[in-house]
């Protein structure tokens, strides 16, 4: 008879991580396959597995229950995805970890709206500037928690893009036009808006290089936004968002780099003689008040990167122990708290550089304008180049989600994926027509306050809302009116800051210019 002790006899496995099945994408990239049968929210494999149940059973008996019990949560919570996600750039590979979210967090989020930031100071003054930066920091960080949480609220299903987040929250119909404009904006017209400021960068980049001694013919500020297109359309080749990722992090490096020049070098300069911090006023009242309310339009344009959340959080894997909002929160946490040490800095920085003579274009247009023969060329090249370098990189990003849109609507109508070709065409096809409209509308640049209102929304008001129409908390009970009223008091200041972004637009004339000197 075997002697050998008890626990000898029973071969306990070690329990494997067992994550998502997957399959080969067309771009060579590992994407979950759709799972056959979706677990049950009113019973699952493991209900019988209690401790009251597991307390009279020896020590090995115990130990292989356990182990099966973590084997069948982790199998019963494979999520239910659409087969066509595998061809989609979005949701292609899902490979991404904490590093992949801050990165793609801090691209998205630092960029060349933190550089006018100090133009809504100079209407603001230093209280409400700093007071109106704070909270809309604030409010923004906790409504991008919100989306976080929101991803796979609902038990074996992911909401990979924002649009399906709003749809399932305010209805199939409802919930696209409500998303669709703003995130189509944000996507499209903020690669626009980088086509123009990234040619009219290069062309500043050149004058500063070649200098008084340059004796070729430059090239018009058109043909730079040529050149900077092509440049875009030949980085957007990569496949999908988790490809970027390389491009992300130098994003993420030369913002926080140049941010941090460009504040530094106007700090370290004498200031202006007529340097004075009282608020910007109008001749009349209304005027005055539709200015102030283009300045906050400014600040919460500030605050853009939103209606990439979902996107970015739907390149991770997920299981019930090792959920996808983890990481995408540990990673967003890093990334916001690198966006603070950008945006504080150079915002109260440039304010009291320049004060009320700060120009329209920001604080590349005032070192430009006050400092061009103080600071040496080679320091003033380097800030110009690396705005080149994040705009390039932030067109990746930006642009990911139309890519994505043309892709599924010729996925959804041929039932096959993309070829190379075909996606490549896209790209340049999007590329293009991000490059006539910017020459169309050449100051779409300009219009920080006015689009800032109108897609304030999809930051701070529609993930409230979200969260009280998916989550159900309570009626009457804290949650339920804290939400409904950030919610509403987001589309409150929407109405006002579009506005007052109008009234300065019209007011203006349409003269402002993001690189005007004067």
């Amino acid at each position: 008879m075997d002697e050998r002790p008890e626990t000898e006899l029973i071969s306990i496995p070690a329990t494997p991580r067992v994550s998502t099945p997957e399959i080969l994408t067309p771009s060579g990239q590992r994407s979950p396959r759709p799972a056959t049968k979706p677990s049950s929210a009113a019973w699952t494999p493991t209900s019988f597995i209690s401790p009251r149940f597991l307390s009279p059973i020896g020590t090995p008996m115990k130990r292989v229950l356990v182990n099966m019990k973590g084997y069948l949560e982790e199998m019963g919570h494979l999520t239910k995805l659409n087969p066509q996600d595998a061809w989609l750039p979005i949701t292609e590979s899902r490979n991404g970890n904490a590093h992949y979210a801050a990165f793609h967090n801090l691209n998205a989020g630092v960029g060349f709206q933190a550089l006018v930031l100090p133009v809504a100071f100079a209407f603001l003054g230093w209280s409400w500037g700093i007071l109106s930066l704070t909270i809309a920091y604030c409010w923004q960080l906790y409504t991008l928690w919100i989306l976080v949480q929101l991803h796979e609220a609902v038990p074996g299903k992911r909401y990979n893009r924002y649009v399906e987040l709003a749809q399932a929250a305010f209805g199939e119909r409802l919930g696209v036009w409500l998303a669709l404009f703003p995130t189509v904006y944000l996507s499209a017209g903020t690669a626009t808006a980088l086509i123009l400021i990234g040619g009219e960068t290069m062309k500043l980049f050149f004058q500063i290089v070649c200098g008084p001694l340059c004796t070729s013919n430059p090239l018009t500020t058109v043909e730079w936004y040529l050149v900077f297109t092509c440049l875009c359309v030949v980085l957007s080749q990569l496949p999908n968002l988790n490809s970027i990722a390389g491009l992300s992090l130098i994003g993420a490096v030369t913002a926080i780099t140049y941010s941090t020049m460009v504040w530094v070098l106007s700090v370290s300069q004498p200031r202006p003689a007529t340097v004075s911090y009282e608020p910007l006023s109008m001749p009349s009242v209304s005027g005055s008040l539709f200015s102030v309310l283009n300045a906050l339009g400014i600040v919460a344009f500030a605050f853009r990167g939103h209606n990439l959340v979902l996107e970015i959080q739907s390149t991770m894997p997920s299981t019930f122990k090792h959920p996808a909002h983890v990481p995408m929160w540990r990673g967003a946490k890093v990334a916001y708290f690198f966006i603070a040490l950008c945006i504080f800095p150079i915002s109260i920085g440039g304010f009291w550089a320049y004060g009320n003579l700060m120009p329209s274009g920001g604080m590349l247009a005032a070192l430009y304008a006050f400092h061009i023969n103080d600071i040496p060329r080679g320091l003033l090249a380097t800030a110009f180049l690396l705005v080149v370098f994040n705009c390039l990189s932030s067109f990746q990003i930006y642009s990911m989600p139309a890519f994505d849109s043309f892709e599924a609507g010729y996925t959804s109508r041929t039932n096959k994926p993309c070829s190379v070709w075909v996606r490549s065409g896209f790209r340049v096809f999007f590329g293009f027509v991000s490059f006539f409209i910017g020459v169309a509308l050449p100051f779409l640049s300009s219009l920080a306050g006015l689009l800032g209102g109108l897609t304030l929304p999809v930051t701070f008001a529609y993930p409230c809302f979200m969260w009280v129409l998916i989550k159900k908390p309570t009626k009457g009970s804290f949650s339920w009116y804290f939400h409904w009223g950030l919610g509403w008091l987001g589309v409150a200041f929407s109405l006002a800051f579009s506005i007052g972004g109008i009234s300065s637009m019209v007011t203006q004339g349409l003269e402002l210019k993001f690189f005007s000197p004067n």
